[in-house]
């Protein structure tokens, strides 16, 4: 069984309220270090099997239509467990 982690961001350009009060508030508890802050989604999802191509682009898909809004988010989908430079190749990505 493996782990596919999808990621989920504003896309630059759109604004993100949440992250500018995690930025706002990061301040008046002592840390001075962040400049900026995007707050996003994390999904896990446990596949039986193994990672295909065909099963990252199932996993594509369901981020697409499903976990994210692509006309403000952009998505990332990653591998646990496995090398994700090898399924990236194997799916044709790299």
């Amino acid at each position: 069984m493996a782990r596919v982690v999808v990621d989920v961001m504003p896309k630059p350009e759109i604004l993100d309220p949440q992250g500018k009060a995690v930025l706002g508030a990061l301040p008046r508890l002592g840390f001075d270090l962040v400049t900026d802050v995007r707050q996003g989604k994390r999904f896990e999802l446990q596949v039986d099997g193994e990672i295909t191509a065909e099963v990252l682009a199932d996993i594509d898909r369901v981020a697409e239509t499903l976990l994210s809004n692509p006309v403000i988010e952009d998505y990332e989908v990653h591998v646990e467990d496995h090398s994700v430079s090898e399924v990236a190749h194997e799916a044709g990505r790299a």
